[in-house]
């Protein structure tokens, strides 16, 4: 079996070119590749084209290669908690394809699956489905680029006749992940709300390049508790237990009086 571990993150991410896609996992700022993505900034690759929940916060994550100029195109199905995101995208410096969560999730499992599209409920009615939605403005408040519209067809569902909206799956050339364990073998384990979208991301991804926590020998993992195989991993690289965990909202009780 092939060891699919790198030295850093450095070198995990060297070949990634100016004008990449990248399929970035996280939910909001759990599970953030954060090594990489600061590995990514130091060398300087720009023009990207990422697809991700959302794109962390100003100063974290996703946020700090948006700060640098970094990133073309943003995929997400939330752009709230980043400032900057809202005055690139309103100045026409950012593109932006905005996409219902649940979609998005399906759109990366599908790209990963083998799937070239699906139909689905969720937009149908709507911008999503009709088009229009404005993907870049022109800086002076016009839409420069608008959302096309999309093949809606109806179905029988349960004796139903309903209308369901064409969704194309998303492949991209790179993928970034933080999984809590993994081993030499790239089998991933992921932890809480981390596991919410960078399975998916891992999944979309050519070429998959994973942060782990903890990097366990070959069959150390129970198989039962594997959550992505390794089929999907091309370069997994230990970062520790205390890489940098951001909250975006703390919230404490007051003592008991």
């Amino acid at each position: 079996m092939i060891d699919k571990t790198v030295a850093s993150a450095a070198e995990a991410v060297a070949d990634i070119p100016h004008g990449a896609s990248l399929a970035v996992g996280g939910f909001g700022l759990s599970g953030n590749p954060i090594a990489l993505i600061e590995a990514l900034l130091a060398q300087g690759t720009r023009d990207l084209s990422v697809v991700s929940n959302n794109c962390g916060v100003d100063d974290w994550g996703l946020g700090i290669l948006l700060g640098a100029g970094r990133i073309r195109k943003m995929t997400s199905s939330y752009v709230g908690e980043n400032k900057e995101f809202e005055r690139q995208f309103l100045s026409g410096e950012l593109e932006l394809e905005l996409t219902p969560q649940g979609t998005l999730a399906e759109k990366l499992r599908a790209g990963g699956s083998g799937i070239a599209a699906f139909y689905t409920q969720t937009g149908v009615g709507t911008q999503v489905a009709e088009g229009g939605l404005p993907r870049r403005y022109d800086g002076a408040g016009g839409i420069a680029v608008a959302s096309p519209v999309k093949d809606v067809r109806t179905f029988d569902v349960n004796g139903e006749q309903r209308e369901f909206v064409l969704e194309e799956a998303i492949i991209t050339d790179f993928s970034l992940v933080h999984a809590y364990k993994g081993d030499r073998h790239g089998n991933l384990v992921f932890r809480k709300a981390a596991r919410a979208f960078n399975p998916l991301a891992a999944m979309a991804g050519r070429i998959c390049i994973v942060q782990v926590e903890h990097l366990v020998e070959p069959g150390e993992l129970d198989p039962d508790a594997v959550h992505l195989p390794g089929v999907y991993v091309h370069r997994i690289v230990e970062v520790g237990p205390d890489i940098p965990k951001r909250i975006e909202k703390r919230t404490v009780r007051e003592g008991n009086r």
